[in-house]
């Protein structure tokens, strides 16, 4: 799967795991901050849970990223390509 970032237009490949579960769009902070994706501070702190109840290692969520994916045809609008910022877990 493509990525580009919308500041410069460059292109990253990743793996993705799409949860169709998930109550919200993330990202790996750590993925994000390797591949130069420009960081935006959210208004106020979110807290996420993992599916059995216990918080995420990566704390509260202080930012987002977004991006358009590039492979779908069409460029993202609004919250659409934006993903906030946890820990995920290995992208190995």
């Amino acid at each position: 799967m493509g990525l580009e970032r919308i500041d410069n237009h460059e292109g990253v490949s990743v793996k993705a795991l799409l949860d169709s579960g998930a109550t919200g769009m993330f990202a790996d902070k750590k993925f994000v901050e390797k591949n130069g994706f420009k960081l935006e501070k959210l208004d106020r702190p979110v807290r996420i849970r993992n599916v059995d109840g216990t918080g995420n290692s990566g704390g509260l969520v202080m930012h987002e990223t977004c991006y358009d994916l590039p492979w779908t045809g069409l460029l993202t609008s609004g919250d659409a390509g934006c993903h906030r910022l946890t820990a995920v877990g290995d992208q190995q």
